[in-house]
């Protein structure tokens, strides 16, 4: 609120919670942003900043996506009101966006996996992104290649720096 009592909405981008182990398991082929059908104890709870998207992924079922495996911990002020904190919750999307995922979803060994979590403009939204799971070598391939490319970077601001070995 302001200083006259009225409600001033929010602005821009505040991330919750963030998927870090999903773009190393999973190779990201696209990515939806989708809002979602939540009760007021699990909003409360994401203000303060608690949310876990380790073991989340999404499930297209008669036309609706649903986002399973979801964790907000029950609101601590709450009451019986409170929510169960792994319930499977409604995403909100375009149903065009819907049947192309769908499409994708079933031709291939392609998941939904929520990327990341976060208040935009004061309403909750998830990041989800149609993934193909990555094998160990791929895995491996990556992070040798990443290697690789610090290392180069590494030189040359050496170079730049005159600091060559």
């Amino acid at each position: 609120m302001d200083r006259k009592g009225l409600h001033v909405k929010e602005k821009g981008r505040k991330v919750i919670a963030t998927n870090r182990k999903a773009r190393h398991n999973y190779t990201i082929l696209d990515t939806y942003e989708a809002g979602i059908a939540l009760v007021g104890t699990e909003v409360k709870s994401l203000r303060e900043g608690k949310a876990s998207l380790v073991d989340a992924f999404a499930t297209v079922d008669d036309g609706e996506v649903w986002l399973r495996g979801l964790h907000i911990p029950e609101y601590g002020h709450g009451t019986w009101t409170n929510h169960a904190p792994r319930r499977t919750r409604k995403l909100l999307l375009h149903r065009r966006e819907i049947d192309a995922l769908v499409g994708k979803t079933r031709e291939g060994n392609q998941t939904l996996v929520p990327l990341s979590m976060y208040f935009s403009d004061g309403k909750v939204k998830v990041e989800l992104a149609l993934a193909k799971g990555k094998q160990d070598y791929d895995k491996r391939q990556d992070l040798a290649r990443r290697t690789a490319e610090r290392e180069v970077t590494r030189e040359l601001g050496r170079r730049v720096k005159g600091m060559s070995r």
